[in-house]
């Protein structure tokens, strides 16, 4: 059975696949998996990536529990593995995180700092392949399809190889998930978090899914899971015993891709080029809330998070998207047009909070997503300003300005009072 070394990247046979070190160095981690050098579509996730950056960037927090977020009234962006082991999840309320982890270190987000890291990783995965699919700035589909002759080593090789570089020179961890399509690997690449390296082979597909509850499938939430609970399903098991027609008349379009998914068939390929159709951030609330000032805080770190994507990929959206489920599921979406494409968190900002005011709809809320749409390039953003508006143009060059001073001291540099709510 071929058997792979994550440190030294030393290749060896073995007829066990436990209880092993690496011949070569001695190193105990080690993948050994019968289908190890055939399979080449991967998944690579940031272990804690923002979280990280800072204890990378901070020393003096290597050894404590670091949350990324807003002020005391603000939600958690994402947190270290210490404080995960409290209980401290993404998307829960900076007072609740406290209450579980009060000793840890709350740092305001580093979005420029983020973004070159996410840059440096992604210019390591482009002297693998050219075949890479960024999903966010921590993580990416890979296919290693054919790269062996190129490089003279297994796709198993190169992405073992990755991770390792990503530590030595960068500071930062990932986990890997190897296997035969993007479904299966973006699942593996979760299965041994932090420094991973997680490998689901053709042969195990089916033997694999069968036990694990129907939430492992990528795309079902927690409403889907309640509905599938309603009719009996809570493990790809019981999936399995559903005929494709009977699943399609329940569940509509979303049953065929179950039926699909639960036995391991994804067809999809890892597309580079794809075109971007649109920008959006949303966060699912630890507690459901009517609070106004909490909500507003949202709907601005929303539009920021957007906008700082939008600057980063250079483009620029015309159609602003107001995003709200309520506490019973029921979805509400509301649009705006606006008479140029923007990029600016202040435009972006003061749609989205036009549009939660006109909503029609009162709480509590459980989600809410900022988002634009029809995309055009950044040589478009922001032509004309809002004519209706006479300071507009004043706050754009604000933020302009503000983008510099944060590219190069840190976006900790200047912060507005709205983003602490």
């Amino acid at each position: 059975m071929p058997g792979l070394c994550r440190d030294c990247l030393s290749l060896f046979e073995t007829g066990t696949p436990g209880g092993l070190r690496c011949p070569s160095c001695r190193s105990p981690r080690l993948i050994v998996h019968s289908e190890l050098d055939s399979l080449s579509i991967a998944h690579m996730d940031c272990d804690a990536f923002y979280a990280s950056v800072e204890k990378r960037d901070n020393p003096d927090l290597r050894d404590h529990p670091v949350i990324v977020g807003g002020g005391t009234r603000g939600v958690v962006s994402t947190c270290c593995y210490l404080a995960r082991i409290k209980g401290v999840r993404s998307a829960m309320p900076m007072f609740q995180a406290l209450k579980l982890c009060p000793e840890a270190v709350v740092v305001k987000p580093r979005f420029a700092a983020y973004v070159e890291a996410s840059r440096a990783i992604r210019a390591m995965m482009e002297r693998l392949t050219p075949a890479i699919e960024p999903l966010s700035l921590d993580e990416a589909f890979l296919d290693l399809t054919g790269t062996q002759k190129l490089h003279g080593a297994a796709p198993a090789v190169l992405l073992a190889g990755l991770t390792r570089q990503m530590e030595t020179e960068l500071g930062l961890t990932g986990s890997i998930g190897l296997s035969h399509n993007k479904y299966l690997a973006k699942i593996a690449s979760d299965l041994d978090k932090p420094r991973g390296f997680s490998v689901i082979g053709k042969a195990e597909t089916e033997a694999f899914l069968r036990p694990k509850p129907v939430r492992i499938i990528w795309g079902v939430g927690t409403a889907t899971q309640a509905a599938l609970e309603v009719a009996g399903i809570r493990t790809i098991a019981d999936l399995l015993r559903w005929d494709r027609a009977d699943l399609i008349a329940r569940f509509g379009s979303m049953g065929d891709r179950l039926f699909h998914l639960a036995r391991g068939q994804d067809t999809r390929r890892v597309t580079r080029d794809e075109r971007l159709k649109s920008i959006s951030k949303e966060t699912t609330f630890f507690e459901d809330t009517s609070d106004p000032e909490l909500l507003d805080g949202h709907i601005w770190r929303l539009a920021e998070q957007v906008a700082d994507r939008a600057k980063a990929k250079a483009l620029a959206g015309r159609t602003v998207t107001l995003k709200l489920k309520k506490g019973d599921f029921q979805l509400v979406t509301r649009r705006h047009s606006l008479s140029d494409p923007t990029q600016l968190t202040d435009r972006i900002y003061r749609a989205a909070r036009d549009l939660f005011d006109h909503a029609g709809t009162n709480g509590p809320f459980r989600l809410i997503g900022v988002g634009i749409s029809d995309l055009a390039p950044e040589a478009l953003a922001d032509l004309s300003g809002d004519l209706l508006d006479p300071d507009a143009r004043k706050r754009a060059a604000a933020e302009r300005a503000t983008d510099v001073i944060r590219a190069r001291f840190g976006t900790e540099a200047i912060i507005r009072g709205r983003a602490l709510r």
